[in-house]
């Protein structure tokens, strides 16, 4: 029932249309009785009554009448018909696009944890297919059993009025479709569940491999990942096969049973017209209406089918429509303010599920200060930016900005306060001037070109076919991935943020473009509190401080020359990176 309910609360705005609809269809299907009742009246006035000649000559107009009547009243059905069905898929299709923006605006809304437990592949199958299933399901199954159960109901209720004792022998049928429908029913329904979950496997399979594109043709898996989809496509066809499979052990019981309806009318109301307990043309009426009774007996496995599906795909619905970020974002409209840019971690420690990332991190950044964060790979270093937006939330501790713990800060309001150069770049199917104003499309062309400059994309945009509005293939395909960090950068500079996160961003670039792109954030033209992710010295040593992360630990602070005294981590680092440079000069020379 709570399914249902569901469905009814998302048609608010087309209640009317498809309750007028559900009454069409009731009203449509009842007068299937019509043309059989007249069809009786032809035959016992006109064929087989003991007057039917007189009949003929004397009342040739009742004659006319009738056939037009025939005629009349299809022509009517066939009009309720096209209208309830325009108002099923108008209602339908409504309650369609107002659940799927909805979905998408609830997924926008959640966390990043959420993300994390989600796969993409699964989301866009609940965002197509499985609504496209729940539309399908409102507008074809919902009216395909209202039109069956009330031509069956307006059948045997017309057959009634004609001979009881021969409608019962026709329902004796009735109660042995209904165990077979019950039994298919429960036996159908977990296949279908399995059914949607290998369906969620092959799209994200799909949508991986697509993605990632590049990396297979790089180490050249183009067959394996072949295997791969040819593996999961398998699995979901066996298991389309099986539920569908299913319908065979049970059909010919259906069939069977379906078809005995006509067989029970042949007998019985053989020996009732015989013995003249109904007339011929009752006996008509019997044989032109029995499909009534046998179509939604036969037509029970397909809507059981169906529903089964509905059913899969709807709980994987309602699971994103009732899923709950645990960062709400409240989009207050307030007017935002400009953060100083002071920044403090205040004994901040941060588990994932049951793993401690971050342990009792401790420091402090001053506004306008420019603070460079190196260490190990899984060391914690992208975990803890992800604090300051907050993307997560700590386990212990407090971030503070301005003086204000970020779990008290309107989130859009902090998140318009920071700029991000995020580790993976993710570019947008746009244009290189669109995805650098991606957060002000009406963003000045001087001011982009501006940002393009600082962040040493000047000169290769201006190479392109067609500048600034050359568009770059999706995720930034036709790029090289130094020129993509540099589009990242200038995205994030182009917020002129009072916060500013790189995560790594000058890693793919030559020592001439980060020494451009360090010089243009040490003379950016508005006031700026910089973190930035490194591995090379050379981009950490202009930094006004450096903190040295080690299994989520803040190990070594202080400046470029303190650290280099200390002799520790940093020290290491910067030795191994020197003497990587000297036996490249080496080389160099010798060449």
């Amino acid at each position: 029932m709570f399914q249902f309910k569901w469905l009814w609360h998302n048609l608010i705005g087309d209640r009317t249309r498809y309750i007028f609809a559900l009454c069409l269809s009731v009203v449509g299907s009842s007068l299937t009785i019509i043309n059989p009742y007249i069809g009786q009246r032809i035959v016992d006035l006109f064929i087989a009554g003991d007057d039917a000649a007189r009949y003929l000559t004397d009342e040739r107009a009742l004659l006319i009448g009738l056939c037009l009547g025939m005629i009349g009243f299809s022509l009517l059905r066939t009009s309720l018909a096209y209208c309830t069905t325009l108002l099923y898929e108008r209602a339908s299709q409504n309650m369609l696009y107002r659940i799927r923006i909805y979905l998408y605006n609830k997924i926008q809304g959640q966390d990043m944890r959420y993300y994390d437990r989600n796969r993409t592949g699964d989301l866009m199958t609940k965002m197509t297919g499985d609504l496209e299933m729940v539309r399908h399901s409102l507008a074809w199954i919902v009216k395909t059993i209202i039109e069956s159960l009330t031509v069956f109901i307006a059948a045997v209720a017309y057959f009634f009025y004609i001979d009881a004792e021969l409608t019962w022998w026709l329902l004796i049928l009735s109660p042995p479709i209904g165990i077979v429908a019950f039994i298919f029913a429960r036996r159908v329904r977990p296949m279908y569940v399995d059914l949607r979950e290998r369906l969620s496997q092959l799209n994200t399979t799909t949508q991986e491999n697509i993605a990632g594109n590049r990396v297979v043709k790089a180490f050249a898996r183009e067959e394996f990942e072949i295997n791969k989809f040819t593996e999961k496509s398998v699995n979901y066809s066996k298991a389309n096969k099986k539920a569908a499979l299913v319908w065979l052990d049970y059909f010919p019981y259906l069939e069977i049973f379906s078809q005995g309806f006509s067989v029970i009318l042949m007998l019985a109301g053989g020996l009732f017209v015989m013995n003249e307990r109904i007339t011929f043309g009752e006996f008509s009426a019997f044989s032109a209406l029995v499909w009534g009774l046998s179509n939604p007996m036969r037509s029970i496995g397909i809507i059981i089918n169906d529903i089964q599906r509905f059913f899969a795909s709807l709980t994987k619905i309602i699971e994103v429509y009732y899923a709950h970020p645990e960062i709400v974002n409240e989009h207050n409209a307030t007017v935002k303010r400009r953060y100083n840019g002071r920044i403090q971690f205040e004994h901040v420690s941060f588990k994932y599920d049951s793993v401690t990332v971050l342990e009792d991190i401790n420091f402090t950044i001053e506004p306008g200060e420019t603070i460079a964060i190196m260490g190990a790979t899984g060391s914690g270093k992208t975990t803890l930016i992800n604090l300051i937006p907050r993307f997560y939330d700590i386990t212990r501790g407090r971030v503070l900005v301005d003086g204000k713990d970020v779990r008290k800060l309107e989130l859009d309001e902090l998140r318009g306060n920071i700029g991000i150069a995020t580790q993976d770049v993710l570019l947008f199917s746009d244009t290189i001037d669109g995805n650098i104003a991606y957060n002000n499309p009406d963003m000045p062309e001087e001011d982009v070109h501006k940002f393009a400059e600082l962040a040493a994309a000047q000169d290769f945009i201006r190479k392109m076919p067609e500048g600034y509005n050359t568009v770059v293939g999706e995720r930034g395909v036709g790029l090289s991935g130094g020129q993509k960090q540099r589009i990242a950068l200038a995205r994030a500079l182009a917020v002129q943020p009072p916060i500013l996160i790189l995560d790594d961003t000058t890693s793919a670039v030559d020592l001439e473009t980060e020494e451009h792109i360090q010089k243009s954030l040490r003379e950016l033209d508005f006031p700026c509190t910089k973190i930035i992710i490194a591995q090379r010295v050379s981009t950490t040593a202009q930094a006004d401080r450096i903190l040295i992360l080690d299994n989520g630990r803040v190990i070594e602070e202080g400046t470029h020359a303190e650290l280099l005294a200390k002799r520790g981590y940093y020290y290491d680092v910067f030795m191994l990176q020197i003497e990587g440079i000297g036996r490249g000069a080496v080389a160099h020379g010798q060449k």
